[in-house]
């Protein structure tokens, strides 16, 4: 299995999970604090939502590909190392409420993309960094970013 993921901030999350229900024909996979995402079957895709400011627009916070094993995760790794990118890797991270394994890199306009696995449930958030060697939970890894 493997899927597009689109990670939008939105500014209203509950105007935003209605929309996309109607949109998508499907409630939501899952729904907790200041977070919803919704697997879609047809065509397949996870699309997350993140709660941000109240009022913002939406605005794209990062994109990915989830597969079905960290096997493939570390072989996606291996891949973009060997194509020259620049690879961030978060093994055994929790992160929207699930534990993942992934790899990171950007494309040319700096977008985030991340290749990841879920390996577990969580009933955290996960994490926030602030520092150069920490990654923003659904966001952009920092030192990547640059």
């Amino acid at each position: 299995m493997s899927r597009l993921q689109l990670a939008l901030r939105v500014g209203d999350l509950q105007r935003s999970i209605d929309f996309y229900t109607r949109l998508l024909g499907t409630e939501p996979a899952k729904l907790r604090p200041g977070y919803a995402n919704f697997a879609v079957t047809e065509p397949p895709l996870k699309l997350v939502l993140l709660e941000g400011e109240a009022e913002q627009d939406t605005v794209l916070d990062h994109l990915g590909v989830e597969v079905a094993d960290s096997d493939t995760v570390h072989e996606a790794t291996r891949r973009l190392s060997e194509l020259g990118l620049f690879t961030r890797v978060e093994d055994d991270t929790t992160c929207c409420y699930a534990t993942q394994d992934k790899v990171w890199v950007h494309g040319p306009g700096r977008e985030p993309w991340e290749v990841y696995t879920v390996t577990d449930e969580s009933p955290e958030s996960g994490h926030s960094g602030s520092s150069e060697d920490e990654t923003v939970c659904c966001g952009t890894p920092a030192e990547a970013a640059g």
